[in-house]
């Protein structure tokens, strides 16, 4: 795939007022941010006001431009809003390298009419996803969005691996531009955990040659079998009050924040331990232990290990 050409086209706005005068005046609303692909269209939603004076000559006869930093060339468009209305939406086509300049909204009537509004308003839209840390067996909802500069060339949004079931919608923003929201729900399993999920948004352009694209990635965190292991060393029949080693091992994530070792004695447990390895003598009081772990989503237990504690040997001294 190519990469991305973005093409800043910097449309530029003011707003003149008056101390003292509340009576509206010449301004134009536009979107903070837009950017455009190269070859494609963009489409950026526009309004203004003109001085109560002027009203009456706001007419069928009024044209609109958008005019270049040096005053004499205009842009010329496909597509413009109803001007009796306010609207100055706009529909740019076949984007090109040509047009990364800065220009002006210029409004022309057949009358005294006539303005420029001029003042920075350049662009910058992104494509977001969120991240997610959820839990084994939660339901997830992961949204993936993408800018529409071009209402008749939306992107296209997909995922992969698809985990589950996809809805998208087109969704209107305050300032009036469109972004595509792309929605995966899907049930969290310890087989999504640290596994990379990738959207990929696909702009088609009007030349139909290759489409430009752009892949977000993030992972999925979720809670996954404990695998806990406990390992004893030495390994065999140790002697009373030899040194002992017991260890306690777990994978789980999100990471194990506690661990616990236990006596066991019938129906009655006994801490002994608050570490992954105890270093501790062996006793014949504590023939069965077991390893407890714990993290904010629970916690689990290792199988009891039965130890082989033996008697120390007798010694024998010669007078």
């Amino acid at each position: 795939m190519g990469q991305w050409q973005h093409i800043f086209v910097s449309i530029l706005t003011t707003f003149f007022s008056f101390l003292g005068d509340q009576c509206p005046k010449f301004s134009v609303s536009l979107p903070p941010n837009i950017k455009p692909l190269q070859g494609s269209c963009v489409t950026i939603p526009c309004s203004f006001q003109v001085e109560n004076k002027f009203k009456t000559n706001l007419d069928s006869g009024c044209k609109a431009a958008w005019k270049d930093i040096s005053d004499n060339t205009y842009f010329n468009t496909g597509q413009m809003g109803n001007l009796t209305q306010k609207n100055c939406s706009t529909t740019f086509h076949d984007i090109g390298p040509q047009h990364n300049q800065n220009y002006f909204f210029r409004l022309e009537c057949n009358n005294p009419l006539k303005y420029t509004f001029k003042e920075a308003a350049p662009p910058t839209p992104t494509l977001t996803p969120p991240t997610v840390s959820v839990s084994e067996g939660q339901s997830v909802s992961v949204q993936c969005s993408a800018p529409v500069p071009c209402l008749s060339l939306p992107p296209t949004l997909t995922w992969s691996p698809v985990l589950g079931h996809i809805q998208e919608t087109l969704q209107e923003q305050l300032d009036k531009t469109y972004v595509k929201v792309s929605t995966l729900s899907f049930t969290a399993s310890h087989l999504h955990d640290k596994k990379n999920i990738t959207c990929s948004a696909v702009y088609s352009k009007e030349d139909t040659k290759l489409p430009d694209n752009l892949n977000i990635s993030h992972k999925v965190y979720s809670r996954k079998t404990w695998n806990l292991n406990t390992s004893i060393s030495p390994t065999g029949p140790v002697t009373e009050h030899s040194n002992m080693s017991l260890s306690c091992s777990s994978d789980a994530n999100p990471a194990v924040q506690h661990y616990h070792w236990y006596k066991a004695d019938g129906g009655t447990h006994t801490l002994i331990g608050n570490s992954s390895v105890l270093n501790t003598k062996a006793s014949r009081d504590t023939t069965a232990i077991f390893c407890e772990v714990q993290n904010h989503l629970g916690t689990d237990r290792s199988v009891v290990k039965q130890l082989d504690v033996q008697c120390a040997g007798v010694k024998h001294y010669s007078l």
